[in-house]
Formats: C-alpha cells, structure tokens, sequence
C-alpha cells in the first residue's frame, strides 16, 4: 500500500447486531486496499432521528485505505449489502450502516459522499467511539480536535451511551 490514507468509519447495527458487527468487521478486512488499524470500544446506543426503534450497537475503526473516497464508499455499501441492508426508512433500523466520517484531511462534496461526514459533530455516539481512537484528530472545517467536539457536545446527546463488549469486537 503505497501512501495510504487514515480513515474513520462508523459502524451501527440494531438489527441482530451481535452478529452483524462482526461480520461487517470481518468483511471490510478482506477488501483490498483497506488495513483494519483500530476498533474502538463497542457501545449501546439510543437510536439517533427515528427514536421508536430499538437501541443500536456502534463502534469506530480506523483504516489504511488506498482507495479514493468514492471507490471506499462502494466496498463499504457493498459490506452493509452482504448484510441484507434496506434503505426503506431514514435513520431507521437497520442490519448495518458503515459510515464514512472521515478520509484523512480531505473535504468533499459529492452527490453520493458529504466528507467530513456533516453530522460527525452532533452525534454523541459516533464522537465518543472516535475519541477512544484518536481524539486529537481535528476536524477539517470546524478546525477543533475531536476531544473538543465531543467536549462542546450538549450532555442530552450523550446520554444513554454505554459501553458494552461483544466477542469479535474487541479494540
């Protein structure tokens, strides 16, 4: 792998996420082009959007990748589609959804790609998995690390969150 790129993705389940996670994690290793560097600690989480739906599991892993940011976002749709993934209802439940929230210190705009992702400093439960990975990180357009982020972050979008472990998950 030739220069690679640092990226950050989220990863949520809250439909047989148990066994969904892992898989995902297991799946996204063996696309070439992508080196798994970190898994970050695991935690429930109340669902974000749609509240009527059951709590997710979230984790952040940090990747080598070679792969420009488009191409990255097919392998990892391609992950969430081997996980029987339905797009039928925004911020919905959902097998698995794979994140793109950061592509080192890249900003795009895209029809399909918004980096950094732009609600990665609203959600409590994608900062607080990504500062267990790399809280000095600074956020290309808001110029903050991501400790400070998460430190600015209301306590209401916090709460809830908590830590758990799961077997093939472990950081």
């Amino acid at each position: 792998m030739n220069n690679p790129t640092r990226a950050y993705l989220g990863l949520g389940s809250n439909i047989d996420a148990e066994a969904n996670l892992p898989a995902a994690l297991t799946l996204l290793e063996e696309i070439p082009g992508i080196v798994l560097r970190g898994v970050s600690p695991l935690y429930r989480t109340p669902p974000w959007g749609n509240t009527d739906q059951p709590p997710f599991l979230n984790a952040v892993l940090a990747i080598d990748t070679d792969l420009e940011p488009l191409a990255l976002l097919d392998a990892v749709q391609g992950v969430e589609n081997s996980l029987h993934r339905k797009r039928t209802r925004h911020w919905g439940p959902r097998t698995m959804d794979i994140d793109l929230l950061l592509f080192g210190e890249e900003i795009v705009r895209e029809p399909r790609l918004t980096l950094p992702h732009p609600y990665l400093h609203l959600r409590g439960f994608v900062l607080i998995p990504l500062c267990d990975l790399a809280p000095e990180i600074v956020h290309p357009e808001r110029g903050r690390t991501m400790a400070e982020l998460l430190e600015d972050l209301p306590h209401r979008q916090q709460e809830g969150i908590e830590a758990v472990e799961l077997p093939g998950m472990q950081p």
